[in-house]
């Protein structure tokens, strides 16, 4: 549910006191999740569209200072366009596999099986090991460009956070009490789990 100032004042206060720190010039919008697991997320096509999301749990069993930490980190996506930048990566990648997928319907029922009789042949084999090579690792390697960008991210989000609260204790014990919890967020699902600091 959305809230405003007067609904949670000590949540809207620590994410208007991280929207200055950051120099964001509009307020993102601010949702509670009602889940005791320990979780939060940003979204949002840019700086002026963004919504931070919190869970009922994550308020309860933070100090402020933590929930500042976590706050920054948010907020950090949303200023270093994160969310875009990841949209843009799971096209890239979801592109990748679908043109693997194609290539591999159409190599396998579509044609490369007629022979030249001028001694092509060869070559035909070489082009069908590459193209089943290709099939085979061209969306590994997407995966793993795709982690890799995800994890820099999330590091540059931790040192901004870091900047933006000047006590970077704050974020790393939210972090230690998000990463021993073991309640599971309810209404998560695989489309919605990226989103999130910590994977429900």
């Amino acid at each position: 549910r959305k809230i405003g100032p007067d609904d949670m004042p000590r949540i809207y206060n620590v994410v208007e006191e991280m929207k200055i720190a950051s120099g964001l010039e509009k307020m993102p919008d601010i949702y509670i999740v009602d889940d005791p697991a320990l979780n939060a997320f940003a979204t949002g096509r840019d700086k002026n569209h963004a919504s931070l999301a919190v869970t009922s749990g994550l308020l309860q069993k933070l100090s402020r200072d933590e929930l500042q930490g976590v706050v920054g980190h948010e907020l950090a996506h949303i200023r270093n366009r994160d969310v875009l930048l990841m949209a843009m990566c799971s096209v890239l990648l979801g592109t990748i596999v679908m043109l693997a997928w194609y290539g591999s319907r159409v190599l396998f029922f579509g044609g490369g099986t007629r022979r030249s009789s001028s001694g092509g042949g060869n070559a035909q084999i070489i082009i069908l090991l590459v193209a089943v090579a290709l099939m085979i690792f061209a969306p590994i390697m997407a995966q793993f460009i795709y982690l890799a960008i995800s994890r820099k991210r999330e590091y540059l989000a931790d040192a901004s956070s870091a900047l933006y609260t000047r006590y970077p204790e704050g974020l790393a014990s939210a972090l230690e009490k998000i990463g021993a919890s073991t309640e599971q967020l309810k209404s998560a699902n695989k489309a919605t789990a990226p989103m999130y600091i910590l994977n429900p």
